[in-house]
């Protein structure tokens, strides 16, 4: 956009990530909030539509114009956008049984995640003191998931498997990115978001099997509703929250190292306390802070480590991480 056209792509990057974080969090609470009166699919394929406007009104004239629809590496879109739907599905099936930030903490591992999967997938090399991280990131999980115990519940693995799919999100950003635009990713996944929306809406969204006690899985299944007047904000709220959040967390992977945007993130994560606190009234107790410092300090870690260790490899090549 024209009014960062002067900044470098590092400090670019940085303002793009605190503005999508800021937009997503917001977003989260609102679809936290409408869980307990409407259908996931349906509220999301309100909010895609509604982003999808305003990508087009408001982000597409200031970019290519409706040059953003052309791209070269369709495959690789639609396999990114349901990178994103699992991701946000998951996550906001978990939101709709779990304090908003102890999600948001769990959700958090990805980083770890993403040190996994450039061993598995990248060949890369991974030392000792990231995976001593890694260990630490997953013992925070642990201790906020409290396996074993009354408080356990099945659905805190939700933002584990939506951390995983987030994680290759980002690895395919980063592929793309150079050769796309990011209004042109942000379009593609609002796109995927609605077909994949309606596809569900058409098999379940009569709510013959929303009779559920879970509330993850009333919030899956439950019978589409009109809304009803005084939820009309919220839903433009997401809708705007996802396509300024997504076309501003593109841009942040697109444009700067993913070290110097990853940290930027972590904002959402005392983001969600403060909303958690003041919107749901949902207060984190010592042992969920344990577990939320311990995801932080091991994810942020990572992320340093790599960019330490990226420094001296471009004057050393030798040098393993």
């Amino acid at each position: 956009m024209n009014m960062f056209a002067n900044l470098r792509p590092n400090q670019l990057g940085a303002i793009s990530a605190m503005i999508a974080v800021f937009f997503f969090s917001v977003n989260d609470g609102a679809i936290k909030f409408l869980s307990g009166g409407y259908a996931l699919h349906e509220v999301v394929l309100i909010r895609s539509v509604i982003g999808l406007v305003i990508l087009l009104v408001l982000i597409a004239p200031l970019t290519d114009g409706f040059a953003i629809f052309r791209t070269k590496r369709l495959g690789m879109h639609l396999i990114r956008g349901f990178c994103v739907v699992m991701a946000n599905m998951t996550f906001f099936l978990g939101l709709a049984a779990m304090p908003l930030a102890d999600a948001v903490a769990i959700f958090f591992i990805s980083p770890l995640i993403i040190t996994v999967f450039s061993v598995v997938f990248l060949g890369e090399y991974v030392g000792p003191r990231r995976w001593a991280a890694v260990i630490v990131g997953l013992i925070g999980v642990v201790i906020m998931m409290r396996p074993g115990t009354a408080s356990f519940q099945y659905a805190s693995l939700l933002p584990v498997v939506a951390a995983t799919a987030y994680a290759g999100l980002h690895m395919l950003t980063r592929l793309i990115g150079r050769t796309e635009s990011a209004a042109t990713m942000a379009v593609y996944i609002q796109i995927v978001f609605i077909a994949v929306c309606v596809i569900i809406g058409l098999a379940v969204g009569d709510g013959r099997f929303g009779d559920q006690s879970d509330p993850s899985l009333r919030f899956l299944l439950r019978a589409w509703e009109w809304p009803v007047t005084a939820d009309f904000p919220l839903f433009i709220l997401v809708g705007f929250g996802v396509a300024i959040g997504g076309y501003f967390i593109s841009q942040a992977y697109r444009v700067a190292e993913a070290s110097m945007v990853a940290p930027f993130e972590y904002l959402a994560l005392p983001l969600s306390v403060l909303w958690g606190i003041l919107v749901f009234d949902e207060w984190p107790d010592a042992v969920s802070y344990l577990g939320m410092v311990l995801i932080l300090g091991a994810g942020l870690f990572i992320v340093w480590r790599e960019a330490a260790t990226a420094k001296v490899q471009l004057q050393n090549p030798r040098v393993r991480r």
